[in-house]
Formats: structure tokens, C-alpha cells, sequence
């Protein structure tokens, strides 16, 4: 029977950072700054001795308190260690629990990436002048990212310029998969969003933050498809345009009244995909309002510019443009390189998810992450002993 290797404490130390948190990572690591916290935990950059480069490290703290979060750090996890793309965020490393003997006693993750230095939210609001190719450069950065993504059947779901790292260099990658689903290989490919049973998947789950939020989940659809993503992105490359949210609606109702309001009302054949009559009725008493063009909200813009826009931000999914036509479209020909837009050549593996996870399965599942880059780590420690058992 083999043995676990528990880490030493001795190639550890502990960092105290700002805000009373506790990192406890290799001595190699030398800590920075901190470089902010959120829901799901801190982040700091540090300097790596072994090779003099920069790094992220985000802990997140009590990581299995709660089921539902812990699935979504795996997730996480195994979508960003599988692929490799310059426009996806990667791991590079993950760190592991000190001097641990029982895997029920696993409690905090440390992720280890590559250092970017800020997000496309902070650029977009920040006093730097953004001009037409910044914007052209940061939009084909991210639907770059996306072919790769969509290539590998993986909806991301979660677009939203905070979720865009951005480096010096206007570097971009994607982040931020927790939200990630996959989706049946669609063949038919006529739009983003051909409404194709075998292209689709039933997705239930809070997904996208409301103003980046595609109308057919707002209209309680049941099969969403890649064309979610793709008016995401609409929505970011308008908030490059006029450096405000463009859709920044209060609920759901002013949400979509917002949408008819700047992108017209639907007539009836685009709204086929609505299967709920309710929502059909809802979207039939919206105030028919003249239609203004999306020319008119980005006088500065240029017609191409205008015209992947309106291409993106089509109410019926299967009328938008996919990531392929819009990174053929005009108005990124001075950037497009098919040869240099790679696909994943895989389709990502959600199986796991099938599993019964329990909170201890869930701590020997991503300790199993951390054993791809620490091999020394394992085997995985076992399981406490329930009471009465000899």
C-alpha cells in the first residue's frame, strides 16, 4: 500500500497580507502586493525565484464550506488546466496543504497564474484614451479566445469586462470559467445559435451578470447555445465604444425593455425561440419605439464597426453572427489570421459532473488537480475513519 507524502512544513512559509488574510505557500514564492479579494477569495502577485517571473496566487479560503461553490472551483480548475490558448488564462501551478494527513482536513486552494495587471472593467474606466485599434485589438483578443473555447463544445457564460485580464502590453485572456458548461458538437452550424436539440443543452443555473445577459435566458428559455456568448461580447465591444454599460439594466423587465428600446422590438418571427407564451406576451406589449440605428449611440464608430455590432446584438439567437464570422468580419480584417485562430481540437470532458459529489469527494478531486503539478503529493490522503468502525 503506498503512502502519503506529506508536504514539510519547512518549504512553506507563511505571508500575512492586507485586509488580515493568511497565505501559506512555497518559500520560492516572495510576496508583492495584494492585488484585491471578492466572493471567491484574495489574490496577491509575487515573484518565483526559480524563474524570476510574476505570478498570481489566489487562495480561496474554507474552499468546500459550501457544495455548490466547490463544484464550481473544480470546474474551474480542470477547464483552465486542459486548455492552452494565449487568450484563456492558465494554471501554472497549484499549492498544496501543509503536513496534511486526512483529506477531510483539506480545506483552503491555491491557485498559481500568470500575472496580469489589470481588467478590461478598470480600462474601460479609467481616464486612458481608447482608440479604434485598442478596441479592434481587445475585441479580437476575446473572440479569439472564444473560437478556441467554443471549438471545444464550452459555453463560457459568464462574459463580462471584469472578467477580461489585461496586461501592459493590452495582452488579453479570458478568466473566470466557474460557470463554464459544455454543449452537444452542433453540426449544423447555420448562426451562433441554431436552435438544434443536438446543439444546445438545458441550462438552469443564475448565469451572466445581468447587462451582458443574452435575451433567451432572460425569456426563460430552456436550450441555450453558444450564441449566449456571442451577445456577451456584443455587449462588451459596446461598452468599448461608448465606455458605459450599454444595456445597464435594473431587473429583468427594464432589462429587456432596454434591449427593444436600442436594438428595436421584435416582430414575431424573431422571437420563434421563445418557447414560454408568457414571455411571448410580454415581449408583444413593449412600446414599439423608432428604430435609431446603433450608429447613433457611437457617432465616433466606424461602419464596419457598427455593422458586427448589429451582427452580435440580434435578439434571435440564430440570427447572430458566430465567433468565426466575426472574426472574418471586416472591421478585424487587419488583425484576422485563420492559420493563427486555433481550435482546441477536443471536445472538453463534463462527465465529473455526473458524479455524486459530496463535500469529502469534491477535497479528493481537486486534491488530485494539485497532484498534475505535484506528483510528490500523492497519492490522495484518506478519509477520516466514521465513529464505530475498527
Amino acid at each position: 500500500m503506498s503512502t502519503f507524502n506529506a508536504l514539510s512544513p519547512s518549504s512553506m512559509h507563511d505571508v500575512r497580507v492586507p485586509g488580515n488574510a493568511s497565505f501559506t505557500i512555497d518559500t520560492h514564492f516572495s510576496f508583492i502586493r495584494s492585488i484585491g479579494s471578492g466572493a471567491y477569495g484574495v489574490v496577491i502577485s509575487a515573484l518565483n525565484s526559480h524563474n524570476n517571473e510574476k505570478v498570481a496566487i489566489k487562495k480561496i479560503p474554507k474552499a468546500f464550506q459550501d457544495e455548490i461553490d466547490a463544484k464550481r472551483i473544480l470546474r474551474e480548475i480542470k477547464l483552465l488546466r486542459s486548455m492552452n490558448h494565449e487568450n484563456v488564462i492558465g494554471i501554472e501551478d497549484m499549492i498544496p496543504p501543509v503536513g496534511l494527513t486526512c483529506i477531510d482536513d483539506f480545506d483552503d486552494v491555491y491557485i498559481v497564474s500568470e500575472l496580469m495587471e489589470t481588467d478590461l472593467h478598470r480600462i474601460i474606466y479609467s481616464k486612458q484614451p481608447l482608440t479604434n485599434e485598442h478596441v479592434q485589438y481587445f475585441l479580437y483578443q476575446i473572440l479569439r479566445g472564444l473560437k478556441y473555447l467554443h471549438s471545444a463544445n464550452v459555453l463560457h457564460r459568464d462574459l463580462k469586462p471584469s472578467n477580461l485580464l489585461v496586461n501592459g502590453n493590452c495582452d488579453l485572456k479570458i478568466c473566470d470559467l466557474g460557470l463554464a458548461r459544455g454543449i452537444l458538437p452542433d453540426d449544423e452550424a447555420e448562426g451562433a445559435g441554431a436552435a438544434n436539440p443536438a446543439s444546445s443543452i438545458c441550462l438552469t443555473e443564475y448565469v451572466v451578470t445581468r447587462w451582458y445577459r443574452a435575451p433567451e435566458i432572460m425569456l426563460a428559455c430552456q436550450n441555450y447555445t453558444k450564441a449566449i456568448d456571442i451577445w456577451s461580447v456584443g455587449c462588451i465591444f459596446a461598452e468599448l465604444l461608448g465606455r458605459k454599460p450599454f444595456f445597464p439594466g435594473e431587473d429583468y423587465i427594464n432589462q429587456l425593455t432596454l434591449i427593444s428600446e436600442k436594438i428595436g422590438k421584435p416582430k414575431a418571427e424573431e422571437l420563434m425561440f421563445v418557447t414560454s407564451d408568457k414571455a411571448k406576451r410580454f415581449m408583444s406589449r413593449l412600446e414599439d419605439t423608432p428604430k435609431r440605428g446603433l450608429g447613433s449611440y457611437f457617432p465616433k464608430a466606424t461602419p464596419e464597426a457598427i455593422d458586427l455590432l448589429t451582427q452580435m446584438l440580434k435578439i434571435d439567437p440564430s440570427r447572430r453572427c458566430d465567433v468565426s464570422a466575426a472574426l472574418a468580419h471586416p472591421y478585424l480584417s487587419a488583425l484576422h489570421n485563420l492559420e493563427d485562430e486555433p481550435e482546441a481540437g477536443f471536445d472538453f470532458d463534463f462527465t465529473f459532473e455526473d458524479e455524486e459529489l459530496d463535500a469529502v469527494r469534491l477535497r479528493e478531486l481537486i486534491y488530485e488537480e494539485i497532484g498534475g503539478f505535484r506528483p510528490e503529493c500523492l497519492p490522495v490522503p484518506g478519509r477520516k475513519r466514521k465513529k464505530g468502525r475498527k
